[in-house]
């Protein structure tokens, strides 16, 4: 499946797409979130906060690894950098197949842990404050989640 692109031009408009992203969300889903420090992991996520109705602060929880907020949906807020070990028990699938929405910063590292089907957001620096929002879907229900959330009407 094809990635799918969006050039943000600054925070606000990363939050908008987040925004967006978070009305088109079901219980269970799970997104990776990549994307180098300051590229705006957390930004994004305070972005799908919002549009899932929570009203807490969101920060990144590099220091507990899971942070939960209620809103529309539980957001169930994952930092995997400091895992120590790939296949460490911390009990990931629970959230994974849980009722809420699971967003899992630094995903890859822990790749054997992750469901089959997911949505990741690659998230790159660009030229004055932008950002390229790169989404690759796997699986039938993200792939046409990105063709919702891409659609010309909407993203523009």
């Amino acid at each position: 499946m094809a990635p799918y692109q969006f050039i943000s031009k600054g925070s606000d408009q990363t939050k908008e797409f987040a925004k967006r992203l978070a009305g088109l969300l079901e219980p269970g889903d799970v997104i990776a979130l990549e994307g180098d420090l300051g590229a705006g992991k957390t930004t994004f996520t305070k972005g799908l906060a919002e549009g899932l109705g929570i009203k807490r602060t969101v920060n990144s929880p590099t220091f507990t690894i899971i942070k939960e907020y209620q809103g529309r949906l539980p957001l169930y807020h994952m930092d995997v950098y400091r895992v120590e070990d790939s296949y460490e028990d911390l009990g990931f699938e629970e959230y994974f197949e849980g009722s809420g929405v699971t967003v899992v910063e630094w995903a890859h590292l822990i790749e054997e842990q992750l469901p089959e089907g997911l949505l990741t957001i690659r998230l790159y620096h660009g030229e004055n404050d932008s950002r390229k929002i790169v989404a690759e879907p796997r699986g039938q229900r993200y792939e046409l989640l990105c063709k919702e959330l891409f659609n010309e009407d909407t993203i523009n």
